[in-house]
């Protein structure tokens, strides 16, 4: 009963944290170099990134079937390196959450990038600071609250994936059977005890997420 009971949060837990740092990297980089360029297109290219934020999420698990499955280009490359596929393993359930929780990440980075003073960033150049010192030691602390706040909310929804981990990672034991799944069997099998127990985990977990986000607003 307690193995049972803690398979899927320990999944869960390295599935959050994996996904969640792939979403803050990722999110935050795609934020800096979207902030202030002008490009055509650009619009479509935000577009496409924001989608994983209003399509079910069963739909871009579907995506993720046809970008990484064994049918496809890239799916076939990852299987010939890594001789295994993507689709039904853990590191699918990663980038299932991960692709997910980006948009949160990439959005609110975006707005904390876009209200930076771009006069002091200048300052910093005309002083003789790289462009990369500029960003660690000039942008990013300036849009701190706003990278903490869309971390932390990556984080959660990457805590609380489900569809697209169905879809794409599916329901394995002691491998992909991260909470959101766990519940859905046991409700599926009757065990609310069980059940219970897990809403019980996640909710709380993710209480705090959120208190933490509204307490550093203030």
């Amino acid at each position: 009963m307690l193995e049972e009971f803690l398979s899927p949060i320990k999944i869960s837990v390295q599935v959050t944290i994996a996904a969640g740092i792939i979403a803050v990297l990722l999110g935050t980089a795609a934020a800096r170099l979207m902030a202030h360029k002008r490009f055509k297109g650009k619009s479509v290219v935000e577009t496409v990134l924001m989608l994983p934020l209003v399509l079910p999420p069963t739909v871009v698990g579907f995506f993720l079937i046809v970008i990484f499955g064994r049918q496809s280009v890239i799916g076939r490359l990852i299987e010939h390196v890594f001789h295994a596929p993507v689709i039904f393993t853990w590191w699918a359930a990663v980038i299932a959450a991960a692709v997910v929780a980006f948009p949160l990440m990439y959005q609110s980075a975006k707005a904390g990038f876009l209200g930076v003073d771009r006069e002091i960033e200048d300052a910093a150049r005309v002083d003789g600071a790289k462009e990369w010192q500029v960003f660690l030691f000039v942008t990013l602390p300036m849009a701190s609250n706003a990278v903490m706040t869309g971390s932390v909310l990556s984080f959660a929804r990457a805590l609380g994936e489900f569809g697209a981990t169905l879809m794409f990672a599916g329901i394995i034991p002691g491998v992909t059977e991260t909470v959101p799944t766990a519940i859905y069997l046991s409700i599926d099998s009757g065990n609310m005890t069980l059940a219970w127990l897990w809403v019980a985990s996640i909710a709380v977990i993710s209480f705090f997420m959120l208190f933490f986000v509204q307490f550093k607003q203030k």
